[in-house]
């Protein structure tokens, strides 16, 4: 290489490190500040390329996005002194970027920490003017609205940040507590159960009964009326026996003769002793019946 260019691309290496490290660009999803010798001279620099003094201005860039900071599960006092244990979260975002760098240096941990510490002291203070009933249905979505409203206008001030939303996860007894709930729960639900049990019994019998007495009801109309129509067969049947019976007492007699004949001599084995001059023998000794 010839000696003449050492120069010059030092001199052109130097100018693209310079140019480096005096541009930087900050993009929609974020929020910057500018530090001469770490002091706070720009607060709020709008997105796009910018230019900045090598090795004299210095950048910090911040998340502004929505943020989320988790609190952990807290034990809280009601009005009537009831215990619960309350897990909740929050939503924020930087607003006043000099006021955030100013108060926490940047750091987003010591934010989320601190606004955290004022989210505890909020639902303390609100759920200590409620009772139990209202801080798990009554008036929650009023107790949340109210503490992100006075959490907004606070941590605005103090941290530079804006709370958009604070919200309860869960609500839960202390464990000690939740078991005893827990048991008289499951001993009412058992009572109510044996309670129903008996009524359906009970039902059930009344229902047995009515259809006993229903099936009793039902046989004897039926034994009723199979007799009627028995009685009204006979009735007829001897109606008509006896119209026969008009009509040719002679033939009638002679049929009625021989199926006694017939039931009697049946079986060869029967014994029967009677007179030869019996009137059952009329028609055995003479056709025309004559004694």
């Amino acid at each position: 290489m010839n000696n003449k260019l050492i120069p010059l691309v030092i001199v052109l290496a130097l100018g693209l490190v310079l140019a480096s490290g005096a541009l930087y660009r900050v993009t929609e999803i974020e929020r910057a500040v500018l530090l001469r010798f770490g002091e706070l001279v720009q607060e709020d620099i709008p997105p796009g390329l910018h230019f900045k003094i090598p090795f004299v201005d210095a950048v910090r860039k911040f998340d502004g996005r929505v943020l989320t900071v988790d609190s952990p599960p807290e034990r809280y006092f009601t009005s009537g002194q009831k215990v619960l244990i309350v897990d909740s979260y929050a939503k924020f975002r930087v607003e006043d970027v000099g006021q955030y760098y100013r108060t926490t240096g940047g750091d987003e941990t010591v934010a989320r920490q601190r606004l955290a510490a004022r989210i505890n002291d909020g639902l303390r203070n609100q759920f200590s003017t409620r009772t139990q009933q209202e801080v798990v249905s009554g008036e929650r979505d009023q107790l949340m609205n109210l503490l992100t409203n006075e959490l907004n206008e606070s941590m605005s001030e103090v941290l530079g940040v804006r709370v958009l939303d604070v919200r309860v996860r869960t609500i839960n007894l202390p464990e000690d507590i939740s078991e005893a709930v827990f048991n008289r729960m499951r001993a009412e639900r058992e009572k109510e159960a044996r309670e129903t049990r008996s009524e359906g019994q009970e039902e059930a019998e009344k229902i047995r009964a009515d259809a006993d007495r229903q099936r009793v009801l039902i046989a004897a109309e039926a034994f009723r009326q199979s007799e009627i129509i028995r009685g009204e067969g006979d009735a007829q049947a001897a109606s008509i026996y006896a119209e026969a019976y008009n009509q040719d007492r002679e033939f009638y007699s002679f049929m009625r003769s021989l199926q006694a004949y017939r039931s009697t001599f049946a079986n060869s084995g029967d014994l029967m002793l009677i007179g030869s001059d019996s009137e059952f023998f009329r028609y055995l000794k003479d056709a025309q019946g004559g004694n």
